[in-house]
């Protein structure tokens, strides 16, 4: 796997995360990096596009709330957190991993913050397939045979 599609993945898990349970982790974590803002947390909007079928022409869907954020820390290394919403600390706490897992402290931020919110994720996602499994109807038709 890139360092790219690496990094692709744990920038989504921070954005699709709760910000509850990042900022809890991050707090556990005891880690408090020096930082100085490239980009402070600020809220703005994006454009939501979407396509019919998922293969026909590209339309508006509307707008969503987005909050970013960049920072370097001492070291000169830059993180960035983008996330839906309004959570500023979400943001900044993301950004903030971001720059932490491009150097040594990265195994130490997989297995306390990454691994647990990626077992989060999958169960909430496993208990929303099983919802859905529980009001599955199939349906079968009787064909009448011929004699």
């Amino acid at each position: 796997m890139s360092k790219e599609t690496e990094r692709k993945g744990w920038m989504g898990l921070l954005a699709r995360a709760p910000a509850a349970e990042v900022h809890r982790l991050w707090s556990e974590s005891g880690l408090a990096p020096d930082h100085a803002y490239l980009r402070a947390p600020e809220v703005g909007g994006v454009m939501v596009r979407g396509r019919a079928g998922a293969t026909g022409a590209a339309f508006n869907l509307g707008e969503m709330t987005v909050t970013r954020c960049a920072l370097q820390l001492s070291d000169g290394r830059v993180g960035h957190g983008y996330v839906q919403g309004r959570d500023k600390r979400h943001a900044k706490q993301a950004a903030l991993i971001d720059a932490l897992m491009q150097g040594a402290e990265a195994a130490m931020i997989r297995t306390q913050i990454l691994t647990p919110l990626t077992e989060a994720e999958t169960s909430r996602r496993q208990t929303r397939a099983a919802r859905a499994a529980a009001t599955k109807v199939d349906f079968f038709t009787l064909v009448r045979g011929e004699d």
